[in-house]
């Protein structure tokens, strides 16, 4: 199982939120200098995040982005504001390896097909955002519809990973919540990155016994709760 610490941008800096809202960001400073801390205490891959885009802002930190991404040599997906084929296309083109489809793929479920025929399944993961089985989109305040079946859509679509996201336990450091993993993990082939509430070894270990291909670790990570080096232990044991 890998780790993909999140460098998450707003506005140019490295933030971290509380259950998706602006006005709850914890701001850390310079983003290239948290990616190399993460890469440098051996991280699989780095969890991207354009806030600004998500919000509608979706030009905006696109430069340093670019050069994140040329600078560490690393995988890198990316999430954050991708409402379009050309806007997936210009990132995939610019050297991100994996673009996250949330919104827009709910919105217009085909983008998903037309990005894994043009650049290959592997390189296109649909988000699953929900709160209490629901997917969520539009900065998670609108419902529509079971994430099991947006999940089995997505996979048949051609998505070749799937990011779930559980909007309950979102940024609030508390743990995760285990059932909806499980429960996803039966329903899929294709490999499940899990983001939300990662704060501890034992929620790594959890998702890693579940079968999940991956954790995004945000909030918990930053604020020192849990450590990189005892996630990536945890990930990778027995192995």
């Amino acid at each position: 199982m890998e780790i993909y610490p999140a460098v998450d941008i707003l506005d140019g800096r490295c933030v971290q939120l509380v259950q998706g809202r602006p006005e709850a960001a914890t701001v850390y400073g310079d983003p290239a200098a948290w990616a190399h801390r993460w890469l440098d205490q051996g991280a699989d891959g780095l969890h991207v995040v354009n806030l600004d885009g998500a919000f509608g802002r979706a030009r905006k930190n696109a430069d340093l982005i670019r050069a994140l991404t040329r600078e560490t040599e690393t995988f890198v997906e990316l999430g954050g504001g991708i409402r379009s084929v050309e806007d997936a296309a210009g990132w995939l083109e610019a050297g991100v390896d994996r673009v996250i489809v949330s919104t827009q793929a709910v919105r217009e479920p085909e983008i998903v097909r037309t990005l894994a025929d043009e650049f290959g399944g592997e390189r296109v993961m649909a988000g699953i955002d929900a709160r209490a089985g629901e997917v969520m989109i539009e900065g998670w305040e609108r419902p529509a519809g079971s994430y099991l079946a947006w999940a089995e859509r997505f996979e048949s679509l051609g998505a070749g990973s799937l990011l779930y996201t559980n909007v309950d336990v979102e940024g609030l450091q508390q743990g995760i919540a285990i059932e909806p993993v499980t429960e996803l993990l039966r329903r899929v082939k294709v490999p499940v990155v899990v983001s939300g509430g990662i704060s501890s070894p034992g929620d790594v270990a959890a998702l890693r016994e579940a079968g999940a291909a991956g954790a995004v670790l945000g909030s918990a990570l930053y604020a020192g709760k849990v450590r990189l080096s005892e996630a990536m232990e945890a990930a990778h044991a027995n192995e």
